[in-house]
């Protein structure tokens, strides 16, 4: 990875500024940007709870965990808020794939001189620790027993890591941050949802200093989003056919809570389900394809009940309901 071109934030600056929170809190902001600063998504809506806590991290050096069911955009709020900041963010998500010597580092055969020589290369953690980088661990609770120790040692206050191989000890950028996402709280697949999630050892779980709670938007705001996201139905019209969609997805949700559907529908799912519509000019089949055919088929009644209930129309008969999409 590149260096970065900037060390320290140059400015504070109020976050009624930044994102219109009603606080005197101020954060420090970077004047320079550079690559690993992620880009700026204008649409975005902010929770005001959860940015508070990222702006803690930020501001005050805490360990933010963020827990959220899938699709209410943990990590995306992290970045856009490191994005306001103009902070560098780096997200490594902890799927099996990634092992011990991937965080820590490990030797390597490089060319020099004409021979080949063994040299360390460092991993992303020792990377990120020498730098002003936030470090996003994504599917915190589903990392391996491994890995999860490694992010142990940077979870203490001093932060302070030690490389065996290379006999040398790392002392974090005072810029440094850790965030990580997780579907649950450390307790496991105990919903079903989530398989291969772990149960995380609470001495580590207790070393987080900040655990936020990121739910789904207000119906408002997810219309807004959906919109933002897929610009054809940016009008009034396009407001009654995506509000409606909303009303769909938080029956699913509704639906999931109360133990009768096994899967719910996402923001994420949100938008392709509107996406797919601009498509085929046909919200029914595009809901199949984006949702439906995702459910247990013996869910499927229920949820095409859902849609009935919102639509106004059976989901098999509704291909009339074209809207003048097309």
């Amino acid at each position: 990875m590149t260096s970065l071109i900037h060390d320290h934030p140059s400015r504070l600056v109020s976050v009624r500024e930044l994102f219109n929170i009603d606080s005197d809190f101020k954060v420090p902001v970077f004047d320079n940007k550079d690559e690993h600063v992620p880009d700026i998504d204008p649409a975005y809506c902010f929770n005001p709870d959860v940015t508070m806590a990222i702006l803690a991290g930020f501001t005050r050096n805490r360990r933010v965990l963020i827990q959220g069911l899938h699709g209410t955009g943990k990590s995306t709020h992290i970045e856009q808020v490191a994005a306001r900041l103009n902070w560098p963010c780096v997200r490594v998500n902890l799927d099996g794939h990634i092992s011990r010597l991937d965080l820590v580092g490990k030797d390597t055969i490089v060319l020099k001189d004409g021979k080949q020589i063994t040299e360390f290369q460092e991993g992303i953690v020792p990377w990120a620790l020498r730098r002003p980088v936030a470090l996003i661990f994504d599917e915190f609770d589903a990392g391996r027993p491994d890995v999860m120790f490694v992010i142990q040692r940077i979870l203490e206050q001093d932060g302070k890591f030690t490389l065996l191989d290379q006999n040398q000890v790392i002392n974090p950028h005072s810029h440094f941050r850790l965030f990580a996402t997780a579907n649950t709280v450390g307790l496991g697949n105990v919903s079903g949802l989530y398989h291969g999630t772990q149960q995380v050892n609470q001495a580590q779980m207790d070393r987080w200093n900040i655990v936020a709670s990121l739910d789904y938007l207000p119906r408002e705001d997810e219309i807004s989003i959906v919109q933002g996201k897929v610009p054809r139905y940016a009008d009034e019209r396009g407001y009654q056919l995506i509000s409606t969609m909303v009303a769909v997805a938080e029956l699913t949700r509704s639906g999931f809570a109360a133990g009768d559907l096994s899967t719910l529908m996402s923001p994420r799912t949100l938008i392709a389900w509107a996406e797919n519509t601009e498509i085929f000019g046909d919200p029914a089949l595009a809901f199949r394809l984006s949702f439906l055919n995702k459910c247990d088929e013996a869910e499927r009644p229920l949820v095409a009940e859902y849609y009935q209930r919102c639509f106004d129309q059976e989901l098999e008969e509704s291909r009339s309901l074209k809207l003048a999409l097309m």
